[in-house]
C-alpha cells in the first residue's frame, strides 16, 4: 500500500501527565493497580433504582469526590460528567508538574480538546422530567449552560485557566480517542504547546441504561456482575455501561525538555476514518478500524511489525467483538500472533465518550511497566481469536515498545493512535 501521509514533522509531541477516574479507582495510579490484579468494578447498580430496568448492573465511580475540586455552590450546578472530567485533569496537571491553576505565557500556549458522547446527560434527562412533571416555570436556569456536550471542555478552562484552543469531540465511543488525536495535531501545526486531553462520560441514568437495553445492546448478566462484561468470549451478550473520565497533558518534546518534564510517552501517530456502512454495526471485516490504524502507523513512521501492544476497543458486543479481532489479523498480517491484546473493558465496562482516553492512558501505563493488563472474564474465546495474544485472566509482563489504541463509535466513526515508550530522544 502506497504511503499517504509522511512522517510527523519536526514537531514531536509527548505525554507528560495522566489523570483518571474509573469505576476501579478515583485515580490512574490505584486504577491501573486494579486492572493489573484483575480486579472488577462492575456491580449491580447503586446510584439509582434500577429494579425495573433489564440491565441492573454498570461501572460506577463511586468514590470519585468532585469536593476536591469544586465547592458546595458549584457541584449543584455542575453536571456529573463535568465533574468527573475536571477530577482526572486535576491529577493530570499534578502528575506533569504543572501548576493547578496556569498563568500568564503558560496558560496561552495551552488548550483543551475534551471529548464526551452525551456531555450533561444526567442533568438533560432530569430537567426533561421537571419540565413535563412540574411545568417550564421549574426548569432550571444552568439546565443549558450546564448540560451542553463542550461544558467539560470549557469548565477546565475556566477551573485550571488554559487560554489555548478549546474544544470538544463528539463521536459517540471514539470521543476520547479523537480528542487526543486533534489535540496532538494542534501541537503539531503551531496552535499549541501543551494540551489537556482526553474523554469524560456520566450516563449511567435510568433513562439511558433503558434506551441501550431496548436496543439490545446491554449485557442482561445481572445476578453476576462481575463476570458480565466478557470481551472476546464466546459467551458475550452486550457491554456494561460504566462513567469515568481520563485527561492526558501532551506536550511539545522541546517544550517539555525546556521545563525539565518527566517525559511518559510519545504519541506517535493519529489516524481516523469513517464506517460509511450502519449506524451501529461496523463495516464487515472491520475495513474502516484498518483504515484509521494503518493511518496512524504510516504518520508515525511505525510497521505494524513493530507493534507489540493493542489496547483494543472490545466492548463485549458480538458483533462488534469479532469484527475488530478481524480488523487486527488484516493490519497485523504475520506479526499478529507475538502481539498482546488488551480489552480493559472486562474490567470497568463501558465508558463511552470516555473509553478512548481511558484506553490510552493504560496502554501508556502498560508501556511504562512492560505488562499487558489481563482481559477478565475471557474463558472461551472468540473463534476469531484463534492463535492472537488475548491476555486471558491473568497480565503478563514482557517488554513494551509500541502500542496501538483503538477506539469505535456509533455512525462509523474510528480512531486510532499510536504510542512509543520513552527512552530519551
Amino acid at each position: 500500500m502506497p504511503e499517504i501521509f509522511a512522517p510527523a514533522g519536526a514537531r514531536r509531541v509527548v505525554v507528560t501527565g495522566m489523570g483518571a477516574i474509573t469505576p476501579l479507582a478515583a485515580g490512574l495510579p490505584d486504577s491501573w493497580r486494579a486492572l493489573v490484579e484483575g480486579r472488577s468494578g462492575i456491580r449491580a447498580i447503586r446510584s439509582f433504582d434500577a429494579a425495573a430496568l433489564a440491565s441492573r448492573i454498570a461501572g460506577e465511580s463511586l468514590d470519585a469526590d468532585p469536593g476536591r475540586v469544586l465547592d458546595r455552590k458549584e457541584i449543584k450546578r455542575t453536571d456529573r460528567c463535568t465533574q468527573l472530567a475536571l477530577l482526572a485533569t486535576q491529577e493530570a496537571l499534578a502528575d506533569a508538574g504543572l501548576p493547578e491553576r496556569l498563568e500568564g505565557r503558560l496558560a496561552e500556549e495551552t488548550g483543551v480538546v475534551m471529548g464526551t458522547g452525551f456531555g450533561g446527560a444526567a442533568t438533560v434527562a432530569d430537567q426533561i422530567a421537571t419540565f413535563v412533571e412540574r411545568g417550564p416555570d421549574r426548569v432550571s436556569p444552568f439546565f443549558i449552560a450546564t448540560a451542553i456536550a463542550n461544558i467539560p471542555a470549557g469548565q477546565i478552562g475556566i477551573t485550571f485557566g488554559p487560554l489555548g484552543p478549546n474544544l470538544a469531540t463528539l463521536s459517540a465511543c471514539a470521543s476520547g480517542g479523537h480528542a487526543i488525536g486533534e489535540a496532538a495535531e494542534m501541537i503539531r501545526r503551531g496552535d499549541a504547546e501543551v494540551m489537556l486531553a482526553g474523554g469524560a462520560e456520566a450516563a449511567v441514568h435510568p433513562v439511558f441504561i433503558a434506551g441501550f437495553a431496548a436496543m439490545r445492546a446491554l449485557s442482561t448478566r445481572n445476578d453476576d456482575p462481575q463476570a458480565a462484561s466478557r470481551p472476546f468470549d464466546r459467551g458475550r451478550d452486550g457491554f456494561v455501561a460504566a462513567e469515568g473520565s481520563a485527561t492526558i497533558v501532551l506536550e511539545e518534546l522541546g517544550h517539555a525538555e525546556r521545563r525539565g518534564a518527566r517525559i511518559l510517552a510519545e504519541l506517535l501517530g493519529y489516524g481516523a476514518s469513517a464506517d460509511a456502512y450502519r449506524l451501529t454495526l461496523p463495516a464487515p471485516g472491520g475495513t474502516g478500524a484498518v483504515r484509521a490504524s494503518r493511518r496512524a502507523l504510516e504518520k508515525g513512521g511505525v510497521t505494524p511489525a513493530e507493534v507489540d501492544h493493542v489496547s483494543a476497543h472490545a466492548t463485549s458486543t458480538p458483533e462488534g467483538d469479532s469484527t475488530e479481532l478481524d480488523a487486527l489479523r488484516t493490519l497485523l498480517g504475520d506479526h499478529a500472533p507475538g502481539v498482546s491484546i488488551a480489552a480493559i473493558k472486562g474490567a470497568i465496562g463501558h465508558t463511552l465518550g470516555a473509553a478512548g482516553a481511558i484506553a490510552a492512558a493504560m496502554a501508556i501505563c502498560a508501556l511504562r511497566d512492560g505488562c499487558s493488563p489481563p482481559i477478565l472474564n475471557l474463558n472461551d474465546p472468540d473463534p476469531a481469536g484463534e492463535g492472537l495474544d488475548l491476555t486471558p485472566l491473568v497480565a503478563r509482563r514482557r517488554p513494551l515498545n509500541v502500542a496501538l489504541v483503538n477506539a469505535f463509535g456509533f455512525g462509523g466513526q474510528n480512531a486510532a493512535l499510536v504510542f512509543r515508550r520513552w527512552s530519551g530522544s
